[in-house]
């Protein structure tokens, strides 16, 4: 794949680009993801994905999770989606939309998205993502730093995100798009 660094790319060309090119597309940049995750982010993902898929079956939700690589088209409300510029593939996402579902991902702002911090780019998850979900108004957001074993919580207000909460892996982490759910890190045993 050969990427022009001028040009701004759209979800056009994203579906143009060869299945194993592993990319998202934010405010237009093609960002290339980093190489296989490790084994502490690979199971973060599957406890924190087991966890909130438990609780969904357990109160009959009408929430659906779902790990990378799964597409999210992030769009302006007047945005065609074919010229949207931003295609990302967060770690976990949660959306309770059905109608944002589609066969290749979800269209639109999912309710909940944690990224788990790789070492590539960890400015990526840390800033350009948070903007991004912040402007797309995504309600809440986990920053996930497997290396210091922290935990950032950004919850959705009227402004914008509120300053984030932080937890370590020593804690229990509510999720707010939830009354009674907790993520309980020191179970994991990580």
């Amino acid at each position: 794949m050969l990427i022009n660094p001028s040009k701004i790319y759209t979800y056009k060309d994203y579906l143009s680009f060869d299945e194993n090119d592993k990319v998202e597309i934010i405010e237009g940049e093609v960002i290339t993801m980093s190489p296989a995750p490790s084994r502490i982010h690979q199971k973060l993902i599957s406890k924190i994905l087991t966890t909130i898929e438990n609780y969904i079956q357990a109160h009959n939700g009408e929430c659906e999770v779902y790990p990378a690589p799964f597409d999210v088209i992030l769009k302006n409300d007047d945005e065609d989606i074919i010229n949207s510029k931003n295609i990302v593939q967060p770690d976990i996402s949660v959306i309770c939309d059905k109608n944002k579902l589609t066969d290749k991902g979800c269209t639109g702002s999912p309710d909940m998205i944690i990224e788990i911090i790789s070492p590539y780019n960890p400015s990526n998850d840390y800033v350009r993502k948070l903007n991004l979900y912040e402007k797309y108004k995504v309600k809440e957001y986990w920053i996930i730093n497997p290396i210091r074993k922290n935990i950032l919580v950004y919850t959705l207000t009227e402004n914008g995100y509120d300053a984030p909460i932080s937890y370590t892996f020593d804690d229990r982490v509510k999720v707010y798009i939830y009354e009674n759910l907790e993520i309980d890190f020191p179970s994991f045993n990580l």
